[in-house]
């Protein structure tokens, strides 16, 4: 840090994903508010608390092992080569703590690891860790008003700690084995969050089963009411604005992008290609657009899903919203929500699937659905700078839409859920179900309610008693 144009763009880049953490945190607030304005009233604490307490198991997961897997699994293991040597990721190395860079203190690591990750390591973490909140948090929403929390905490360590990272190792890493063979285009995020959550949410939906009362005598859906639609919309709109965090955290500010002797500074993406932060705000707000009008169009003005639909538009172009042309983002924002409207209709009927929030539709859907359509629109286009790795193609960007939503995400749920039931831990007993999952909060507070007027009516009394 003796150069002051080095340092400069070290603290810079330091302080860029800081901000990004910052405004991601919005992303959260946004999705509590959404599940309790969807639950019923008598289960706002649970689905408040079940949603909120994912922050530390998922985080604790995330810093002993989680960033580690990140970096380590990039060839597989075993696809392309070994696991990779991520000293700097490691939950006992120095520079997963405060470090301001010079010598390492141990053989762990090398002088150029503290060069590299002593500034960096924890904003880079932190970004990371958020994009987990956001993979547990969609499969949150789907299960709420029946199941157990800590059921889900421990799912949410499985997909926040362990699969998305895997497959944000192997296609959203810039030398993945997926973005080598398969040529697969992420940019931002449609498969590896989104279309594995809601891959995950789906495996667990399929064993957890509906709410009571959600399907009736002749199997047809019921519309259970949202207790306030307002939150909902104000969950909704939070989490596009921690979107825009989560667009600039997939971006690195200032790179040397130049492999020859010239110097060219620019952003890139997260595989190291060039994008600029101007054009990921035309295609940010122009899939918004697509997605709000389709939404408004197929679901006959509900406002739950026009707003749900804008979440989803973004979500469909966002895999290669750093190479289309805004006007492309929008339409393909535009199909990607009459794609998963439609689905989620079928697939709703079809194997009676109580998807409360339908975060598989928004986000599973809709994150497949980006994928692929990206392998059309950007057939040809270089993934990554390196041109020994493959092109975009549809082939390859199907078989990693296969992979997110269907290998890492359905099936690791489907099979933790099956365990989690049959050792009788998955679901909240009926009656309890019907009562309240606020139940045991409701009671206690109605006793102590009643032992504070009977305190009060005493003290009434003895006053009155003494003014005679």
């Amino acid at each position: 840090m003796n150069n002051e144009l080095t340092s400069l763009g070290i603290i810079f880049t330091e302080f860029y994903y800081w901000v990004t953490v910052v405004i991601m945190f919005l992303i959260h607030i946004g999705f509590c508010m959404y599940e309790v304005g969807v639950s019923r009233r008598k289960n706002h604490i649970h689905t408040l608390m079940k949603n909120a307490m994912l922050i530390p198991v998922v985080t604790l997961g995330f810093f002993l092992y989680g960033w580690w897997i990140y970096f380590a699994f990039a060839n597989g293991p075993g696809i392309t080569g070994g696991l990779i040597d991520a000293p700097w990721a490691l939950p006992w190395s120095e520079l997963m703590a405060p470090h301001l860079g010079g010598m390492p203190a141990s053989s762990l690591v090398t002088a150029e690891d503290t060069i590299t990750w002593s500034r960096l390591n924890g904003v880079f973490w932190a970004a990371f860790v958020l994009f987990s909140w956001t993979a547990a948090s969609i499969v949150s929403g789907a299960c709420i008003e029946r199941i157990r929390s800590n059921a889900f905490w421990l799912l949410a360590v499985l997909i926040g700690s362990v699969v998305w990272i895997i497959d944000a190792s192997w296609g959203w890493h810039p030398d993945g084995w997926m973005v080598q063979k398969l040529g697969y285009h992420d940019a931002y995020a449609s498969g590896v969050i989104h279309a594995i959550a809601g891959g995950f949410a789906l495996g667990v939906l399929v064993v957890l089963g509906p709410r009571i009362g959600k399907f009736n005598k002749d199997g047809l859906p019921r519309n259970i009411p949202h207790h306030n639609p307002w939150f909902a919309a104000l969950g909704l709109f939070l989490i596009y604005t921690g979107f825009w965090g989560f667009y600039a955290a997939c971006n690195i500010p200032i790179i040397d992008i130049q492999n020859g002797e010239e110097v060219f500074f620019s952003a890139t993406n997260i595989y190291l290609g060039p994008t600029s932060l101007s054009a990921i705000t035309f295609n940010f707000l122009m899939s918004l657009t697509g997605g709000l009008m389709a939404g408004y169009v197929i679901s006959k003005g509900d406002a739950f899903w026009t707003f749900s639909s804008g979440l989803a538009g973004i979500i469909a172009a966002s895999a290669g919203n750093d190479l289309y042309h805004p006007i492309q983002a929008m339409f393909i924002a535009a199909a990607g929500v009459v794609f998963m409207f439609t689905l989620n209709n079928w697939v709703e009927r079809k194997f009676k699937i109580d998807d409360a929030v339908g975060a598989v539709a928004v986000h599973g859907y809709a994150g497949f659905f980006g994928v692929c359509v990206a392998g059309f629109v950007l057939w040809g286009y270089p993934t990554s700078p390196n041109p020994e790795y493959a092109v975009i193609t549809p082939w390859g960007q199907f078989l990693g839409a296969m992979i997110m939503f269907w290998v890492l995400g359905f099936f690791p749920a489907f099979i933790a859920a099956k365990i989690l039931h049959r050792l009788g831990m998955l679901r909240i007993p009926k009656e309890i179900e019907l009562l309240g999952l606020d139940v045991s909060i409701e009671i206690s507070a109605e006793q102590a309610l009643r032992e504070i007027e009977a305190v009060e009516k005493q003290e009434i009394d003895s006053l009155l008693a003494i003014n005679k």
